[in-house]
Parts: C-alpha cells; structure tokens; sequence
C-alpha cells in the first residue's frame, strides 16, 4: 500500500464574499427533494491539480489570488451557496437564508504530502484526505451551506476540497457549480462580459417548478428526524448516517472501467438471461453503463465483505437542466448476499437495478411516505450490509478546468462516512477509461475486492 505522512499547515481562513455585493435578502425554501437529506453527511470532493515546479510564491502571487477572485464572481450567480441553512424557530422546517456580506469560507494550506500517491488510483490511506477536506459549520439551528480549502502542495501542484451541505446541492448542481467557478477563473479578464456565465452554467432557483401536492417536504423531515430519536425535534446537528462504517484502518482505491470493460459485463447479463448480445432485447433490460458499472461494483463489494439516479428530465413536467438544488431520488432493494455472491450475481443486480430504473418514471418518481419508511428501516433497524452510490458517470467531474487543465485526479472523500460506492467519469477518456470507481474498506477487505474487481474483467 502506498503509504504519505500528511501534514497540513494551516496559513489562512477568509471568507470570500460574492462580487459585485448583493444587498438584498433573500431566503430559498426547501422542497421534498431537499428535506429527504436533512441529515446526510456532507458531500465531499477532492479536486487534484498539478503544476510541475509550482512554488509558493507564483502559488501565493498567480494562483491564489485568481482562484479567490474568480469564486467571488461565481458566488454572485450562486448567492444561496454564500448564505446559510437556517431553522428559524417561528418556521416548521428550515431554509437557505442569504444577507449582504455573507459569505464562503475559504482555507488555504500547505501539505507536505506525496502529491502524486494521494492522486493516484492504488490503495491509499483514507485518513490522507481528511486534513485536505473542509468541515462545515453545523449547529442546531444553523448550517454552512459550503466549505472550501485551497493546498499547496509545493513544486507538484494544489488542490481544492469543497464540502456541500447535501440539502443545498445535490451531485449534478454542485458539479455544475464547480464548472462555473472554473470557467470564470479560466476567463481573460479583456474578454468581452468577464463577469458572465453560459447559459448551461447559469443556476436556475425556480422552486416552483417542483410539485409537491402531498406535502412529502414535512413527512420526509419529520421521519428523518423521528427515525434517529432526535432529542430535538428541529436539529440540523445530527448525523443519520453516523456509524455505518468503523472509521479505523480504513484504506481507499480507485478502479476502471473501459468501453471493452462495459461491453462484456453487458454481453455476460443478457447471455445469462438467455439473449444474443443486443441491447434492449428480453426483459427490457436498462442496461446503461451505469447500471451495469455499479452491478458490477456491488458484486465485488458483497463478496469482499462475505456476505440514486438524477430525475431531473423524468417529472412532470420536466424540471431546467440549470435547476439548482436537489433533484435526486433514492431507492431501495432488499436481496440475499447469496444472490451476489453466485456466478450469475451481476446478472441478478443487474435486473434489480434495471427494474429500480425503470422506477424512476411517472408518478413513482414524486416520492412516497411508503419509500421513506423502507428506506429508514433499511438503515436504522436491519443488521444487513447497506449498498449505496454517490456521484454518476454524467457529471463530468473532470472537465473543471481553471486554467491550469483537468484535475489529475477526483476523490469523493465523504464515502469514507458512509461506505458508499463512488462514481463518476475518468479523466482518460481518450485511454480508453469510462468509468471511475471508488471504494473505502478496512485494508484486507479492499485487497479482495481489488482483487475480485480485476480478475472478473478477464
């Protein structure tokens, strides 16, 4: 295992204001989508930018101030992300309160940590990550609703950590925040309108567009509250996912999948169920490469223990691609780790995981108080190994280009919380690599599942 001593030091905490200065107030009302993750642990990103030779001061002199400037023009598009989730205690559920000088908190460090080990895909300690990630402000009636750390790391490159509170932003609209910022930083300032984003990257706060004529918003509050035996009924401090993985010796990887990778997973699941090697036939399978990407994920994480999908475009009516906030569902399966664990365990998930897609059309896609009552006793009262996803293969997490190129590397820290398996884009494309996969296991777990996850592939 590549093994890096991390030391952090902390030069700077500032808060950056949004530029030109709002002067209004303003607040953001919640809708179900947003209160379902009331009390989700924040959403965590590490972004790895390298820059051969960098010192600390063109770092300090070119990079620094650029990256701060352009996150304050960002913020003036995003002003949400520059307030707070707050619960008043004259309101029945909270909201994102925004007033003039609120502003992002911004960190800025140095680490003494191998750059390229922690932006590499081998197995690597998870607790090297933690001091590059920023921790949001919670308290019982208030909430930072983003964190952002800056590291050097000298003459190898820098990073940016940003942790979302998830009930302000779900994956696609963070991602799609981070698009932003990077492409006003990239922008010449003698360019005509510096100060303007594209229309794909210009965040639409209309709430009105998501219907909820069952009230979901205060059922889907109340039951996460109610379900962790809160002593306060109106808390944001909570932590619903607390304790779902030992946090020691935990060690975290990442794996690929190519085009040639997904077309034999896709061939082995219809020739097990009997098809010739056209997609779309029997069963009417939905085998996207998603799908068939965390089938694949899932097998190798249930043998190696021993035992959400983005609906923006499916409500109706359909909800602005530039819609910023939560628009993601969670659903649930239940099955035997017997039915992973056979030779035909991708082809049982993969159906499950198609049938749970093909869930996500018409009313089914509105929400229920039936899902949240499964979905909470999956989590809380079941001593079963819980799977879940974060991130997808449609964000483009690596096309946040701030002028110095792609990121190396990605990492969804906050997985390291929950035990969630981590997706998203590859930065090779051209290489032939489609899909990231990301896991977090103690250390002899992980070596299986690399192992299970490279010799299924051949």
């Amino acid at each position: 295992m590549a093994a890096t001593h991390n030391l952090v030091r902390l030069d700077e905490v500032t808060k950056i204001t949004p530029f030109p200065n709002s002067t209004t107030s303003f607040h953001l009302p919640l809708t179900y989508f947003d209160t379902f993750w009331i009390l989700t642990p924040p959403v965590e990103r590490l972004f790895f930018y390298e820059v051969a030779h960098l010192t600390s001061e063109i770092f300090n002199l070119t990079i620094l101030p650029k990256l701060k400037h352009s996150l304050s023009l960002t913020l003036f598009h995003y002003l949400p992300l520059a307030g707070h989730l707050t619960w008043p205690s004259d309101a029945e559920k909270p909201a994102i309160y925004y007033s003039p000088n609120d502003g992002v908190s911004v960190t800025v460090a140095v680490s003494n940590a191998d750059f390229n080990i922690l932006a590499s895909d081998g197995i690597r300690e998870a607790a090297e990550f933690r001091p590059l990630t920023p921790q949001l402000v919670i308290s019982e009636d208030k909430a930072e609703a983003v964190a952002i750390q800056i590291t050097l790391f000298p003459n190898e490159g820098f990073s940016i950590g940003i942790s979302f509170h998830h009930v302000v932003a779900d994956g696609k609209s963070s991602t799609t925040f981070m698009k932003a910022w990077a492409y006003l930083c990239k922008l010449k300032a003698t360019e005509k309108n510096p100060y303007l984003l594209s229309p794909d990257l210009t965040p639409s706060f209309d709430r009105t567009v998501i219907k909820d004529t069952k009230g979901l918003d205060m059922v889907y509050l109340k039951s996460m509250l109610a379900a962790i035996g809160s002593d306060s009924s109106r808390s944001l401090k909570h932590d619903f996912s607390a304790g779902l993985v030992n946090q020691n010796n935990l060690v975290r990887a990442t794996f690929k999948l190519t085009r040639e990778d997904i077309n034999k997973l896709r061939y082995k699941v219809l020739s097990i169920n009997g098809n010739q090697y056209e997609v779309g036939q029997s069963k009417q399978l939905h085998l996207s490469t998603f799908v068939l990407s965390l089938s694949y994920a899932y097998v190798c994480m249930v043998k190696a223990n021993g035992e959400e999908a983005s609906t923006n475009d499916r409500l109706d009516p359909p909800v602005p691609v530039n819609y910023f906030g939560n628009c993601v569902e969670s659903l649930a399966m239940a099955a035997k780790a017997s039915d992973f664990m056979t030779e035909n365990g991708i082809a049982f998930v993969a159906e499950k995981l198609s049938d749970l897609s093909k869930g996500l059309e018409g009313d089914d896609i509105k929400g229920s108080k039936r899902k949240i009552v499964k979905l909470i006793r999956m989590y809380t009262q079941q001593p079963a190994l819980v799977l879940s996803v974060a991130g997808s293969t449609h964000f483009g997490l690596y096309e946040s280009d701030f002028g110095w190129f792609r990121p190396k590397k990605v990492e969804i820290v906050s997985v390291d919380k929950t035990g969630t398996i981590a997706m998203s884009d590859c930065r090779d494309r051209d290489g032939g690599g489609v899909v990231q996969v990301g896991a977090v296991l103690d250390k002899l777990k992980m070596e299986l599942f690399a192992s299970l996850f490279v010799d299924g592939l051949k």
